[in-house]
């Protein structure tokens, strides 16, 4: 039997170009990340938003279980940064 894959939004996100943001602590993501993620921890979110650049841009976040992305995706949000999206936890995230 073939493997069938998924046609998976987030994937085609990443695939497009966005920014993968890992909102754990940095001792979290030096144990382990998503490949080519960028760490801003929760508590430094608003005092970075200014670094990512384009508000438009695509941004993919991710934490341990889904909570602290949920809540930095609302700050983004607020922030005025367009497309946004919690992907939830690292083991949530597409082919990890």
């Amino acid at each position: 039997m073939a493997d069938t894959i998924l046609d998976d939004p987030i994937m085609r996100m990443i695939d497009g170009g966005a920014k993968v943001i890992d909102v754990r602590s940095p001792e979290e993501y030096d144990d382990e990340h998503y490949p080519n993620a960028i760490n801003i921890p929760l508590n430094l979110i608003q005092a970075k938003a200014a670094e990512l650049g384009d508000k438009s841009a695509p941004l993919v976040l991710y934490c341990a279980s889904g909570s602290r992305s949920a809540f930095a995706a609302r700050m983004l949000s607020m922030a005025g940064f367009k497309n946004v999206v919690n992907a939830g936890g690292l083991y949530d995230m597409p082919g990890y």
